[in-house]
């Protein structure tokens, strides 16, 4: 059974950080490529960040230099550290992992950024 488990989400004030992980089983994890989306109240989904089977990442134009991607495959979960949070980052933070052929998500996490 395929499973993705985000943590890691709550509420932060404005300039703080947050560290999400994916913790997933039930398929190759080494073999996927590994996205966070996220999704603010009232918009559709954007791709935040992205991880490549070999480690290659690649970041929206509006968390480049906030966000990082990593994995770990010993540990089949992938992280997204926060940093220097903006109100603009609220939502619901999803994990997906992708192939050619598969595509699985998460439940997402919640991320507030407020004061």
């Amino acid at each position: 059974q395929v499973q993705l488990v985000e943590s890691g989400g709550g509420l932060v004030q404005p300039g703080g950080s947050l560290r999400l992980a994916c913790a997933t089983s039930g398929f190759t994890f080494s073999s996927y490529a590994m996205r966070w989306y996220r999704q603010a109240p009232g918009k559709e989904r954007e791709l935040a960040a992205r991880i490549g089977t070999g480690g290659n990442t690649y970041y929206a134009d509006s968390v480049k230099g906030r966000l990082a991607i990593s994995r770990d495959n010993a540990k089949n979960t992938v992280y997204l550290q926060m940093n220097s949070l903006k109100p603009e980052d609220t939502g619901v933070y999803y994990c997906n992992a992708y192939t050619s052929v598969y595509n699985h998500w998460g439940q997402g996490t919640q991320v507030t950024v407020s004061s």
